[in-house]
């Protein structure tokens, strides 16, 4: 590579420029380590059988308590948002006539034969795909405003400071969503260990305790876990990633290849021998 062609923006193309700059393998590398890590951060709560003398057992809170489950719905919405924008602008669509909300480029407009958001509202509720989007903009306006419609710096700065935000509290509150909706918060957490006839040693064999005692962990790990999936998404799609897939995308791929990992490994340990399971950590 010549001088000039470095000058004239190779380490750009290399490091930056879609499709295979090499940024998005380093952020998706990183992302998966991290999104490994947090999968195995859990608390243990011991319990131990009121009947049996001897039985216990441990009910695991992980820090994604949520799974990925927020960040989909999450994407989804914002999916739906883009979607309704479109058909409200489209001028052969039955929406476009809407007083007030069809055709209003404040919610949303489209350049002719795309699907993207040109502008508007849907525009900054779009997910960046990658530095190129908003970074090159920003930092070299005079070579790439094209890439965002034209929009100035201060435009783009808006957009990835709300997209990131809306991701982040969306998911927060998909979260709780979730956990009241699948049995998974305090009350319904200890009437099940309950009616299992667990208890945590030291307290009284009574499900106001247990969901007292849960109530310390379970809200507050849900709103972290719906923040933690909602930031990894947003920043994955900021950083860009391998293929220009999006970040919702790349922490479904990495949960079904831990969960995959995991059941391999409950399976391993079942054949092996009580001692080496004990030592490998089973129980």
């Amino acid at each position: 590579m010549s001088a000039s062609e470095i000058a004239g923006g190779g380490y750009e193309s290399i490091l930056i420029q879609p499709p295979n700059p090499m940024i998005a393998l380093v952020g998706t590398i990183i992302i998966f380590m991290f999104v490994a890590y947090i999968e195995s951060t859990r608390i243990e709560l011991p319990l131990a059988h009121g009947g049996a003398r001897g039985a216990r057992g441990r009910y695991p809170i992980k820090l994604l308590y949520a799974s990925n489950i927020p960040v989909i719905l999450m994407a989804a919405l914002l999916a739906n948002v883009s979607m309704i924008s479109l058909l409200l602008w489209n001028p052969d669509s039955a929406l476009s006539s809407i007083p007030l909300l069809g055709h209003n480029s404040w919610l949303g407009y489209f350049e002719p034969g795309q699907t993207n958001p040109a502008g508007g509202l849907a525009w900054y509720l779009s997910a960046p795909r990658g530095l190129a989007d908003w970074l090159l903009p920003m930092l070299n306006p005079d070579a790439y405003s094209a890439q965002v419609y034209g929009h100035s710096s201060l435009q783009i700065l808006i957009r990835v400071v709300t997209y990131f935000g809306v991701m982040v509290v969306g998911s927060i509150v998909f979260a709780k969503f979730w956990i009241m909706t699948t049995n998974m918060g305090p009350e319904a957490v200890a009437k099940k260990i309950e009616s299992s006839g667990l208890q945590i040693p030291g307290f009284r064999r009574d499900p106001r305790v247990l969901k007292r005692v849960l109530e310390r962990y379970i809200p507050v790990v849900t709103v972290i876990s719906g923040a933690l999936v909602g930031a990894l998404a947003a920043g994955a799609d900021l950083i860009g990633t391998v293929g220009n897939a999006s970040g919702t995308g790349v922490l479904l791929a990495v949960g079904i290849l831990i969960q995959f990992y995991e059941a391999l490994g409950r399976e391993q340990m079942m054949e092996m021998h009580p001692m080496l399971r004990g030592f490998f950590g089973g129980e």
